[in-house]
């Protein structure tokens, strides 16, 4: 149950003060760093139940998560997102503490600012707003927020879900914070998430000296064929609502520092990044195939490819996704933009246990120096989460 039920000093309905707040929690993952401990302060006083689990697995760090809810009854909708960040790298490169969270000339500076502080800590303050202004509106709001998400990803978002589902916990729709906007904050939902696969590929050759090729075999001549089945035609033509999947050459190497020797082997890494037309099992069947006809006879090699819990999918446009975007337009006066591309998120466990849809800050410094939010953004998400959320408990869709 809850660690800390002190009330902050300061009005967690003020979304830019929360989001500072949160920023000076140096929750670098997997460190909880306080930003746990603030939210589960805050939500507390607001009068949310709340629980802060901590998972473990074997080579892992543990790792703390928090999972709050008010409400008795249906329907839930459940904001998601993640208090850890990323490491701030070089100091002396920022121009600004990165866990100070200086704001100048309206723009909030620091390490989470916008991946996903800044979202976070606007739908809080949202949820907070909406709740005060109606303490006996029916349904649910829950917030399943992990301190994993930059990590690995295994004491995270996964086992929060189940052990939310063992205690009984139904979600009927969810709202991930991820920092979705290209630019402005009209611009776009995600909807989807494209897979990730990767696989390793060696080939084999006979190491020798360049002057007698007759006894030896360059397998850098093995892997130009290779990678050029591979890429011959596209994977596919993409889809309603994806970009045809691509594949990325990430890595290429032979590991071999003289110019008068063949190498022994050559190695490559690539990415795929596939839409909902595949499935890693598939895709990586396919894989194979082209390397087979590539290879023939003549080049030997063995391909792997690395464990992936990252498969694409798909919240299908319905009542809930044009609330939310209904939502987005009302506040800024432009319909974003329904889409599937980036990197992938927790979304993708997320969808095993309900219909999710991510929207968030402006995401363009995300992971850089100098990271930063707009102070009108942070606004604008509250606001936006706040008709949201009246709308939803108006009328709950459907799908």
């Amino acid at each position: 149950m809850s660690q800390n039920s002190t009330a902050p000093a300061f009005d967690a309905a003020d979304p830019v003060a929360l989001t500072q707040a949160l920023i000076r929690c140096p929750s670098v993952t997997p460190a909880e760093g306080g930003a746990l401990a603030l939210l589960d302060a805050v939500l507390t006083a607001e009068g949310f139940t709340v629980d802060r689990p901590v998972f473990s697995a074997p080579g892992m760090p543990d790792v703390e998560n928090l999972y709050a809810r008010i409400g008795a009854d249906g329907p839930v909708l459940v904001i998601a997102g993640h208090t850890d960040v990323v490491p701030p790298g070089d100091l002396a490169a920022w121009t600004r503490d990165p866990f100070a969270a200086t704001i100048v000339d309206g723009v909030l500076y620091g390490r989470g600012a916008c991946d996903m502080k800044g979202g976070l800590a606007a739908m809080v303050a949202a949820a907070i707003r909406y709740r005060r202004e109606n303490p006996q509106s029916h349904g649910s709001v829950a917030f399943l927020i992990t301190g994993d998400e930059e990590g690995p990803a295994v004491n995270g978002t996964v086992k929060l879900l189940e052990w939310a589902k063992a205690r009984g916990e139904r979600f009927d729709h969810c709202l991930l914070g991820e920092p979705t906007n290209p630019a402005n904050m009209s611009d776009m939902i995600k909807i989807g998430r494209r897979g990730s696969l990767t696989g390793k590929l060696t080939v084999a050759g006979v190491q020798g000296h360049v002057g007698y090729p007759h006894l030896a075999q360059n397998p850098i001549r093995g892997m130009v064929r290779l990678l050029a089945g591979l890429d011959a035609s596209p994977l596919d033509a993409g889809t309603e609502h994806f970009d045809p999947s691509n594949l990325e050459v990430t890595t290429l190497d032979v590991g071999n520092p003289a110019s008068n020797v063949i190498p022994a082997q050559a190695k490559a890494v690539f990415n795929i990044r596939f839409n909902d037309l595949w499935t890693p099992e598939t895709l990586a069947a396919e894989i194979e195939r082209r390397l087979r006809e590539a290879a023939g006879n003549t080049v030997r090699y063995e391909i792997t490819f690395e464990p992936t819990n990252a498969v694409a999918f798909l919240t299908k446009p319905g009542p809930f996704v044009a609330m939310v975007a209904d939502a987005v337009e009302a506040e800024t006066g432009k319909r974003p933009a329904l889409s599937t591309t980036g990197g992938t998120s927790d979304a993708r466990f997320i969808k095993n246990y309900c219909p999710v849809v991510e929207y968030g800050v402006v995401g363009q410094t995300m992971h850089q120096i100098d990271e930063r939010v707009a102070l009108v953004d942070l606004a604008a998400l509250e606001r936006i989460t706040h008709r949201l959320l009246s709308a939803y408990f108006a009328a709950a869709p459907t799908a």
